[in-house]
């Protein structure tokens, strides 16, 4: 039948004949009979020879008995089927000979007919009883060498874990990991308050004792019940490995989880921030700033949440999912404009305090303007949708901010620890970086209290890495059990503290998750929108991310010295002046003449005058080469220390007043100010928060030693 027929019937009424299908013992017995009458009826019009029907009878039988002894029929089928083929050929002969209208004749036919819907039946139940009984008894035959594989397994482990750690248990179940990399034990601890912690702590010994591979682990967690343990051991490390972060860029949510990578047993492991917040220590190198960018293709992923980053390191966290977008560097295949993949960046003091200052009266908004929905959803915490989405707020380094002492950072820290306290209920959570697992980190009773999602990314680095404060009351964590680079201990609420690895997230892999979840990121909804103001919606102006394009153009300039043809120029050696003043170059000399007529500042000795020509001092002369090393911002900040006179001023202060015009940080103007100090330019004068830099020219005189 044509696709059209069949389509036809199927839309029309009554029942769908599917003339392909097998018959069953109703259809079989039927078709057998109605064809015997077919045959008897023409053989006796015609006087065909009685015979033939029965050698035809006799040859179907024989074709399907070699047809059911090659599918390995039974016995009882083969008679079945074979007795059917004869009984129709001698009823069909006979009828054919006394004529088959007779109510004798119809009446036998009726009676085969049954007996051979009857017997069908009966053999093909046995039939299907037959196969199942072989399915089961191969399944048996599996089952049998997988439980002499896991009773194996189980004796050996009741015998290490009693040689190992003095208890008995007894193994009540042994799983065998989907991923190949190992296997779980179920077993009851034995009476006289024996608990699961005893043979967590002896992980290392047990490890030993398997002779596992370096990079894998015997590590106990508690059972269903306190009297019973959980030992997962580890044979294949698959964190010696680097694994790519996964090509799958579909959609999350920030409430079944966000995938941070995953464990020894390669299955993925989840953060769940509704309400809590997260920590992630890594020293330098341990692959601290790939994870985060992990965490960020999560986030951008997810539909319900959007992504606030603070990162006062010039914004380099952020900057791979905001720049390719702002720059049009990447479209979507239907050819619109792409949303950078995160909400909001700040890299600068000022832009921080405001996005901590926006995130403080969205969360109190939030509070008054959804007491109805609250009520309806008859719930203290907000629902969190796509319609109003949560914001996450990546601070990078922000545990550092916490614990710093700087008058400003103190404010940031205020901020970040309001936005923690206040906005838990109200979908606005933190994740906080920092270089160490160490007391000035972790001695925040906020911090400790809201992270329970908890990463220490460790790379083998023993320094500043104290696994007992990070993950408090969790036994058997060493540092030399994640060596490798992006590996360390992951702890959530859900998950106890074990080790990990997260995906390398590759640059190309950015900008793809970029386009790819540019139309799934949600707006804000209007009440947290006009609580943030203007604040919030002007946040991608060209004004507000200039430092952005800015710190791109210089990076350029500086990486690439011949990009304007010149080539390395050496004129500053020769005394030769052929370089073109810039607008930016006169206006700083303006301000320098202004600064030397009010403070009457010494005059380079090596700028030539009218009256005296410049000089031919003997030896290399290398301050021709300072103002090719310094950067405009550098000589601006060296000049407002100038200008500060006695008084002094202080890192924050220079890094305020750069930040606008050339997007400069505190850290980088701390790095100055230091080698000033160093080199006698600058003279640091009280200490602690009270510390000023002073210019030499205007430092109090020290008096002289001895």
């Amino acid at each position: 039948m044509s696709s059209t027929a069949t389509a036809k019937q199927q839309s029309g009424s009554g029942p769908v004949l599917d003339w392909a299908a097998g018959h069953g013992p109703v259809t079989g017995a039927l078709s057998a009979t109605t064809g015997a009458f077919a045959v008897a009826t023409t053989g006796a019009a015609t006087a065909m020879p009685p015979g033939w029907a029965l050698a035809v009878g006799a040859a179907g039988a024989l074709g399907h008995t070699i047809v059911g002894l090659r599918v390995r029929n039974a016995g009882r089928t083969l008679a079945t089927r074979a007795a059917s083929w004869l009984v129709g050929a001698g009823w069909t002969t006979w009828a054919m000979t006394h004529g088959p209208l007779t109510w004798a004749a119809l009446g036998s036919l009726a009676t085969i007919g049954v007996g051979i819907g009857a017997a069908a039946r009966s053999s093909a139940l046995y039939e299907e009883a037959r196969e199942e009984e072989a399915i089961a008894a191969e399944q048996r035959q599996i089952a049998r060498e997988l439980s002499a594989e896991r009773r194996a397994i189980a004796a050996e482990w009741v015998d290490r874990i009693q040689r190992v750690c003095g208890i008995t248990v007894r193994v009540l179940g042994v799983e065998q990991w989907p991923t190949g990399a190992g296997f779980s034990i179920d077993a009851e601890l034995p009476p006289g308050g024996a608990t699961w912690s005893k043979i967590a702590g002896e992980s290392p010994k047990l490890s030993a004792d398997a002779r596992l591979p370096h990079g894998c682990t015997a590590t106990a967690s508690p059972g269903i019940h306190q009297g019973r343990v959980i030992i997962d051991v580890t044979t294949v490390n698959v964190l010696e490995e680097e694994r790519t972060y996964p090509s799958d860029y579909g959609p999350l949510s920030l409430l079944t989880g966000i995938p941070w990578g995953y464990r020894t047993n390669a299955e993925q492991i989840l953060a769940y921030l509704r309400e809590q917040c997260a920590l992630i220590v890594g020293p330098a190198g341990s692959g601290k700033t790939n994870m985060l960018h992990t965490i960020l293709a999560g986030f951008s992923r997810a539909e319900d949440g959007l992504t606030w980053v603070i990162d006062l390191n010039a914004g380099s966290a952020g900057l791979p999912w905001v720049l390719p977008a702002l720059n049009g560097e990447i479209k979507r295949e239907d050819g619109k404009p792409v949303r950078p993949g995160i909400d909001w960046l700040a890299g600068t003091y000022d832009e921080a305090l405001t996005m901590l200052d926006t995130a403080v009266r969205v969360a109190k908004q939030r509070k008054m303007s959804y007491q109805d929905l609250l009520a309806k959803a008859n719930t203290d915490l907000l629902p969190i949708s796509p319609r109003i989405p949560q914001i996450m707020l990546v601070v990078d380094e922000g545990a550092e901010i916490l614990a710093s002492a700087d008058r400003d950072m103190r404010k940031l820290a205020e901020k970040i620890l309001e936005v923690i306290r206040i906005a838990r209920a109200m979908g606005v959570r933190t994740v906080l970086t920092a270089l160490g697992a160490t007391g000035s980190v972790l001695g925040n009773l906020m911090i400790r209290r809201e992270a329970k999602v908890r990463v220490a990314l460790t790379g083998g680095e023993t320094e500043g890495m104290d696994l007992g404060k990070m993950f408090p009351g969790t036994r058997g964590l060493r540092v030399e059990q994640a060596p490798y680079k992006g590996s360390g201990f992951m702890g959530t609420p859900e998950s106890p503290a074990a080790l990990f690895k997260a995906w390398r997230i590759l640059p190309n892999q950015i900008r793809e998750i970029t386009a790819a979840t540019s139309d799934r990121h949600p707006v804000l909804d209007d009440v947290s929108a006009k609580a943030a103001g203007p604040a919030y919606a002007r946040r991608w102006d060209t004004e507000r991310t200039a430092w952005m394009r800015d710190q791109v153009a210089d990076d350029h300039t500086e990486s690439s010295p011949s990009s304007s043809g010149q080539g390395l120029r050496l004129s500053a050696l020769s005394g030769q002046q052929t370089e073109q003043v810039t607008p930016e170059d006169e206006i700083l000399r303006q301000f320098r003449a202004q600064i030397d007529a009010q403070f009457g500042t010494a005059p380079d000795p090596y700028t030539p005058t009218a009256d005296a020509p410049p000089a031919n001092p003997s030896g290399l002369n290398l301050s021709a080469l300072r103002g090719e090393q310094d950067s405009p911002a550098q000589r601006e900040a060296l000049a407002l220390l100038l200008a500060a006179g006695r008084e002094g001023t202080g890192a924050s202060a220079i890094a305020r007043a750069l930040a606008e015009p050339h997007g400069t940080t505190r850290q980088t103007v701390v790095g100055w100010l230091k080698a000033w100090v160093t080199d006698g330019t600058a003279v640091r004068v009280g200490e602690g928060t009270k510390a000023r830099y002073v210019h030499r020219q205007h430092a109090p005189e020290q008096p002289p030693e001895g």
